[in-house]
């Protein structure tokens, strides 16, 4: 299997439902849809899509959804990208179970918690990584203490770099200290900002991925920011920056995903509703989130990427 450094910027892809009377929750989960969003996060210069993560509402899913969930992303990426499937489970028989079911359907690399469900010790922490390591796969190891409860200090972070497979972490604590501190600890571990409100930060530290919320809404610009961060071009970076990070704050928020989706609605993409527990924004969040997609929208309108 190739071993992908799963660098570049990969975007959690937000996932499209319709309602559908006989589905979970009233809402069926629509494959085209998905397969043509990932296509065009693709065509916008993405690196990869990340299906069955947060923003995927793979807690939400049956396991045939999340399946055909990860098959979709693979036949749509094609040759033309990578895709780095999410495999949180409560244990490791489950996450492993993910990871083999992701090497089988093309995947060319997994996105993986710590057990989703306990707060697990150390050593256990490293079992579940060494479990998900041992299918083959590429694998990103992500750090989310927030949710989970379990944090990945730089220290852990460089054991579970030490079992073969692990070439990555996604790191979310939304602490940019870490970024040189685990390239310290863990030289040849690819960083990735996980947290879209601290991602130029993070890139400037040294990072050489973001796996990404808000690329949902505005891939080319997010991309574009990637590069000049990349290319040390950090004024420009700035300048483009600034208008868009309040939007990216949502990202770091509880209510991310029903941000996110309204963003696309926003824009003139397919969002849609979510399952629960997910509800819908109260009127005072809609008004402040359509203030700072506003800033965003009317700063891209009169910088054309291109210009």
């Amino acid at each position: 299997m190739t071993q992908e450094k799963l660098d570049g910027v990969i975007v959690a892809t937000a996932l499209p439902y319709r309602e559908d009377r006989t589905a979970p929750a009233g809402l069926r989960v629509d494959l085209d849809q998905y397969a043509a969003h990932c296509r065009w996060l693709i065509d916008n210069g993405c690196r990869g899509v990340g299906p069955n993560g947060s923003l995927g509402e793979y807690s939400s899913l049956t396991d045939e959804e999340r399946r055909a969930v990860a098959r979709t992303a693979v036949e749509a990426v094609g040759d033309d990208g990578i895709v780095v499937v999410g495999v949180h489970g409560v244990g490791s028989h489950q996450a492993r179970a993910w990871a083999e079911k992701a090497a089988e359907d093309g995947a060319h690399g997994v996105l993986c918690l710590p057990p989703t469900m306990y707060r697990a010790n150390v050593s256990e922490v490293i079992r579940h990584f060494e479990q998900v390591a041992s299918v083959g796969l590429p694998v990103m190891v992500y750090n989310n203490p927030i949710d989970t409860k379990i944090d990945l200090t730089p220290a852990v972070v460089a054991e579970i770099a030490k079992l073969d497979n692990v070439v990555a972490v996604k790191e979310f604590s939304g602490d940019v200290r870490r970024v040189t501190e685990i390239a310290e600890l863990s030289p040849g571990l690819t960083v990735v900002a996980g947290a879209d409100d601290v991602a130029l930060e993070s890139l400037l530290m040294g990072a050489t991925g973001w796996f990404a919320g808000f690329p949902n809404v505005f891939p080319a610009a997010s991309v574009r920011l990637f590069d000049l961060a990349a290319q040390g071009r950090t004024a420009e970076a700035r300048a483009l920056y600034e208008p868009l990070v309040a939007a990216f704050r949502w990202d770091s928020r509880t209510e991310f995903v029903q941000a996110i989706k309204h963003s696309m609605d926003t824009v003139g993409r397919y969002g849609g509703p979510c399952r629960p527990p997910r509800g819908p924004l109260s009127a005072g969040q809609l008004a402040a989130l359509a203030a700072d997609l506003r800033r965003a929208t009317d700063h891209l309108a009169a910088h054309p990427l291109g210009a």
